[in-house]
């Protein structure tokens, strides 16, 4: 079974393909074909999706789904003329939220991902620049550093700490253990004076093997038997220094960063 969804919204539309994207991940039997139409915040662009999701159902014959995150009830009706089923993402909270507080709504186009607080804002822009700058080692000075994430290279570290640098202003660098760090099994001095902030990763040593021979493809450093020997060090060296550690194979970054956040005790929200 294929079904078409269409992700509408007066923003950006990520809040919409997130929460659908999480939704749709519970019906295993069904393949979707999803699209993003994104600020959505006029009559003339309400009525161009309705067409498009209306050309979608006529050629398809299966009725479309709508995730929908426009706050002006108007555009709404407008899109809901397709004939599409709509889920409105907000519906089921603003009623409850209006009695319990005695006050109503002020819908404003595209407030969930507007620059609503400066200061929030340009934590993320400055978070994100640590990350950048602390990336594989380039700079030492982890004073200022909320988490260091410390692994092999090409485990996941990078990633994981710019999601968390911009979605949760952390300020997030990584350490990448060398071959010497490894055969010493011993922390870097570096390292030493901020061990109650590392947080280690791993990964399976085949889809590490993956992941370097896409990078360097045949070198020793992408052999299985290099990368098995890389992880077995440093598991033993998380082990004895006691550092926290996350296997990153299955587990996506979003998991990732909430699991080091939680376990690390950092209390920042996602803005």
């Amino acid at each position: 079974m294929r079904r078409t969804i269409f992700y509408v919204s007066d923003g950006t539309g990520i809040t919409a393909e997130t929460i659908g994207h999480s939704v749709l991940t519970q019906f295993d039997s069904v393949e979707f074909d999803t699209y993003r139409i994104p600020f959505v915040d006029g009559e003339d662009k309400a009525r161009a999706a309705t067409v498009r999701i209306r050309t979608a159902y006529a050629q398809s014959g299966a009725r479309p789904i709508v995730v929908n995150t426009i706050m002006d009830k108007k555009l709404s009706d407008i899109v809901a003329e397709s004939g599409a089923l709509m889920l409105d993402v907000f519906a089921p909270f603003l009623g409850p939220l209006e009695a319990e507080l005695g006050t109503m709504r002020s819908p404003r186009v595209g407030k969930a991902h507007g620059l609503t607080d400066f200061t929030e804002y340009e934590a993320r822009i400055n978070a994100t620049n640590y990350a950048l700058s602390h990336d594989d080692g380039i700079d030492v000075n982890y004073g200022d550093a909320d988490v260091i994430l410390v692994g092999v290279s090409r485990v996941g570290k990078t990633p994981t700490c710019l999601y968390m640098a911009l979605h949760y202003g952390v300020r997030a660098a990584n350490y990448p253990l060398t071959e010497e760090d490894l055969e010493r099994l011993e922390l870097p001095r570096r390292l030493l004076p901020y061990r109650a902030r590392l947080y280690g990763l791993t990964i399976e040593p085949q889809r590490l093997a993956q992941v370097r021979q896409a990078r360097r493809p045949g070198s020793q450093y992408a052999e299985i038997k290099q990368c098995r020997w890389e992880l077995e060090q440093a598991d033993k060296l998380f082990r004895r220094d006691a550092i926290p550690v996350q296997n990153t194979t299955h587990t996506s970054i979003e998991e990732i960063a909430s699991k080091i956040l939680a376990e690390l005790g950092i209390e920042k929200h996602m803005f």
